[in-house]
This record gives C-alpha cells, structure tokens and sequence, in this order.
C-alpha cells in the first residue's frame, strides 16, 4: 500500500531509515555504485532483471561466489542458484554444512530477496564467509510471480511495487512441493536433491493480526523430525537464534496462527505438511524455518529482519557444524531402519506451553461500511505478557512400510516424481507373477471446488487384500531401506495427508469400466440369491438398516453385482502394491 507523509515527516522517516541501514553489516562501507535497488530508494524492491544482474555482478567479481542456472520456470525462464564458498568449491560435501535460502516464493513478500543480496555481497565484500557453510541462495524462485508487479496485497506497507503471490499457472508454488505440477518445482527439486541441505530458510511477510514484533516464524513442526534433529533444533538451536534476534533489536515470536479473534488468546503451531517448503525439507531429516515479517510495518526494518534473521541461521550453523551434521546423518540411517511411519497428526490440545508475546490492546466499534462490530487494535496500548502457546502434535494414523513397493510402469509420472526427488528404483527384468498386497479405496471426501487445481482428496480409508498378480518386464520395484524413506512412505501410501492419492494422480482407477443392464441382470441376480444364502443375508441385513438402500432396485442390483465375477478387479483397486 503506498502511504503519504508530509514533507517533514518525510525527511524524519528518511533519516531513521538512513540509520537502521547504517546498522547492516558492510552498508556504511559501500559505494554507491555497489548498492542495490532497494538501498537506493528504501521503498523499492529490486525488478527481476535488477536481481539476476547484481547476481551476475558479484559472480564476476569474486571467485567465491557462482550463479547457476538449475531449471526453467513455467514462465520460460531460468530458475537461478547463487552459491557461495569460501573455499571455491561449489558442491555439498559430508563435511560441512549446507545452508539453503529461497526467497520470493511468493513474490509480493519480497523482503528477503532484497535482504539476501545485500548479505552475499557484504560476505564477499568483508571476506567472512564460513569455511564449513555452503551457502545456496535462490535469489527469486517463483520467477513468473516477479515479474507480474504491482500492488496486489491490498493490507502492505511498502514497497511501492513488487510481484503476484501466483506463479504463471496461478499456482502457489508453496503447495506445490508434492505435486510439483510448475516447472519451477521440479527445477526446485532437482536442486535441492543435489544440494542435501541440512538447514533451510525460506523468506516470506506475514499478515493478519496487529503486533508489535517485526519478525515471527515457525520451524520445522518438531514432532514430525527424528529426534536426533528435532531435540536438537528446539533445545539448542532456535533458543540461541531467538538470543541473536533479540539482541539484535528483533525479538521474535512463533508465527501468529491464532484460534480466537486476536493472538492475546494463544497461539498454535504450524502443522507445515509436505505440499508446503519446509514440510518438504523435513522428509529430508533437513529442518527449516519459515521467517514471516510483518506486512503492516514499514518495509526497512522488514528488510533488515530478514538479513538479521539470515545472517543469524548462517552464523549458528557455522559455529554448530560438526552437530548439524552428525545428527542428519544418524536420522539418515535410523530412517533406513525405521519400520512405522506417521501418516497424519493432529494438535495435541493438552499440552499447552506459553510464549512472551508483544502485542496491542484489542477492542471492537461498530463499522463505517457495514455498521455490524468490527476488531481494532490500539497501537497506543502495547503490552508484554505470556500467551498460551500449543505446539504438540500427535500422530493421527500410521502405517507399518512394506519390505518393497511395486509401481506399473503405466504410471511414468509416478516414477519421474520419485526418481527426481532422489528415490532409488530397481526395474523388474522380466515378466514375474508375484503375491502383493493390494489396497481398495473404500471412502474418500473431495470439495466441490478445487484447491491448487486439484480436488484434493481427504478422509481417505482403504481394505486390503492379498492378490497373485502379473507383472511386467519394466515395471519398478521401490526397497525402503532408503533414506528417502519418508518420502516414499508419504506419497505411496494413499491415506497419507499429501499423497500422490490426495492430489488426483490416481484418479482414473475410480471410474468403473464395465456395467450390467439392469432387466436382463435381474434374472441373473435372483439365480445368485437362490444359490447363494449367505449373499442372500447380506443383502437383507443392508435393506434392514438403510431406508435408501432399501427404497431403491439398482442399488441393490449393484450390491449383487459387485459380488459376481463379473465385477471387474481393478475399480478402486490402488495400483501401488506392497511386498511385505
């Protein structure tokens, strides 16, 4: 939103925004023909062409430093990686840490993009970038989004112009982790399985309720990482980052997803399932943080957060190395191991922790466009106080993996997803019948409306039966002694929240393909009855407990039929099988 000031206030505003940018490390000793966009005029953020340019500038100047290309974007053009290396060497490596950072997922929220340019170049300008840090910056990844600019974020205060939370399909590339239908996805993936991180950041802006904090995030949801990471990012990493922050002049505060009308009420974790970035990274035993600055205030000290925030993860993970990496590689081979996987989870509502929150005095007045009561918050009653804080979640259902999975290769779609996000397959040499285990989709719940594109399924439940079936030379066989594990288990399994399931890749196995003619089956279906008592219950059993079975001749028909061998298998037959 573009604001207007007085000319006095102006200059007032100008000066302090001079002053916060005297406290970036390195801006005081920068030339003018070394700025960025965004220290030029503190009200603008950087164009799509400005940001590959300064990119390109530092890559030329400095040896530690490399642009690549990774990809395309669904827009046509390339999905940039800017890497930096101390000691020149571009590639991740077992020892030393490697510190993803993608900004402008989303790029009306583009603080972090103009953050991380000024941090690369500051790093390489003073000499001090970590010897046992790789560090990858995506320097805009939804590139599409950047470059249709304007003001669409109707509630933010600065810049004056910037990018569409859409991507060229109109998707939001932060659901899209899973289905990975943009190509800005796939590049995306592709890299990150060649990078392996350990730490990830991603930048956005936050809006929503009014608070005094600058700067709030959410990690990685604890409960879903192996312990060996998760106690270790909540007991020592993010205590000491939260001291850094504070120190800084940003004291932070869990990302504010509230149940009530206002935070004063209580926060609750962020359940970031794999559709979303971190949930993605966490299948990974990689935990990430989502940085959310806060849209209504002014753009400088969301800049400055943001590099703050940056700087502070790329520090701990410098002086925290050694333990970073020891502990994804002993939840790499647990997860090798690991015999039960969590499909779902939910919040725990009993376990309530409490977080310090700074926030404003609430209060209700009638509206001046609707006259119903309508919530205002009073920046002239700030408060300090400890809120309810709920951030324990459970598992909802599981599943016990398979020694194998086989995948037809009808389904090349499923292949590419897993072979590209780092997944080993075995190709089955030469036609072979085996006894799998085969799922049946029982239920399932879609929206009427579409989500991402997608009639995304929920509630899903499945039976399982033991079948002898053919398989054949080509098809796939996925082993789950990988350390992908959670990745295979979470997009195979159709019960999984986001399974490939859940987002309609299967859908053509829902469709019955063959019927029955309804006069001439009725004769066959009383001979069954006839033959067949047991089906005879069952049948009257059905009609005595469900009026609307009971009130209608096809419905009972289809219940026969669907008894009869003329009902073909393969309807709702899911066609991932396990190998137990």
């Amino acid at each position: 939103m573009k604001h207007v000031a007085s000319s006095s206030f102006k200059r007032v505003i100008l000066s302090w925004w001079v002053g916060l940018l005297a406290a970036l490390p390195g801006f005081a000793q920068t030339k003018l023909a070394d700025v960025t966009p965004y220290e030029r005029d503190t009200n603008q953020s950087a164009t799509y062409p400005q940001i590959i340019r300064w990119y390109q500038q530092l890559d030329q100047q400095y040896e530690q430093a490399k642009l690549i290309e990774v990809g395309k974007t669904d827009i046509g053009k390339p999905l940039h990686l800017f890497l930096l290396a101390a000691d020149k060497q571009f590639t991740s490596r077992p020892d030393r840490v490697t510190l993803l950072i993608n900004n402008g997922i989303h790029p009306g929220e583009p603080e972090g993009i103009d953050a991380c340019m000024m941090l690369a170049r500051d790093l390489l300008k003073a000499n001090k970038l970590p010897k046992n840090v790789l560090l990858a910056i995506v320097p805009v990844y939804s590139v599409d989004g950047s470059l249709n600019r304007g003001v669409s974020r109707v509630n933010q205060n600065g810049p004056e112009s910037y990018g569409f939370r859409g991507n060229a399909r109109n998707l939001n590339l932060n659901r899209d982790f899973i289905k990975a239908e943009a190509e800005n996805t796939r590049a995306f993936q592709a890299m990150y399985q060649a990078l392996k991180p350990q730490v990830f950041i991603d930048n956005h802006t936050s809006d929503g309720a009014d608070y005094q904090h600058v700067l709030t995030y959410f990690a990685t949801q604890k409960d879903k990482l192996h312990a060996a990471v998760s106690g270790y990012m909540t007991q020592t990493f993010q205590p000491e980052l939260d001291k850094m922050l504070t120190a800084k002049g940003f004291p932070p505060a869990p990302y504010v997803n509230h149940p009530g009308d206002t935070p004063e009420n209580g926060l609750i974790g962020y359940n970031d399932s794999p559709r979303y970035s971190t949930g993605y990274a966490a299948l990974f035993n990689c935990f990430g943080f989502t940085l959310e600055t806060h849209m209504w205030k002014p753009y400088p000290p969301r800049v400055k957060a943001s590099y703050v925030f940056d700087e502070a993860v790329l520090r701990l993970c410098e002086r925290e190395a050694n333990t970073i990496l020891v502990n994804q590689k002993r939840a790499n081979a647990a997860v090798r191991q690991q015999k039960t996987f969590a499909l779902s989870y939910k919040l725990d509502r009993s376990k309530i922790d409490s977080v310090t929150f700074l926030g404003y005095a609430a209060t209700y007045k009638p509206s001046e466009v609707s006259g119903l009561k309508r919530l205002v918050y009073d920046r002239t009653k700030p408060f300090m106080k400890r809120v309810p804080y709920l951030n324990n979640f459970v598992v909802e259902n599981q599943v016990d993996k398979p020694t194998i999975y086989v995948i037809p290769q009808a389904w090349p779609e499923i292949i590419r997803e897993l072979m590209r996000n780092g997944v080993l397959l075995q190709v089955l040499p030469k036609d072979t019948l085996m006894t799998v285990s085969a799922y049946y989709i029982t239920d399932y719940k879609s929206p009427q409306r579409p989500y991402e594109g997608h009639y995304l399924h929920t509630g899903v439940k499945v039976r399982t039966e033991s079948q002898r079936l053919q398989f054949y030379k080509g098809d796939y066989l996925v082993q789950t002694n990988q350390a992908s594990n959670r990745y295979i288990v979470e997009t195979l399994e159709p019960e999984a929240v986001d399974s490939f399931f859940a987002w309609n890749f299967f859908d053509s196995i829902l469709d019955q393909k063959e019927y029955f003619a309804n006069y001439i089956f009725e004769d066959t279906a009383a001979e069954l009855l006839m033959k067949n008592p047991a089906l005879r219950k069952q049948l009257d059993d059905k009609r005595a407990t469900d009026k609307a079975f009971a009130e209608s001749a096809d419905a009972q028909l289809d219940f026969i039929y669907r008894q009869t061998p003329y009902y073909e298998k393969t309807h709702n037959r899911y066609p991932v099988y396990r190998i137990n």
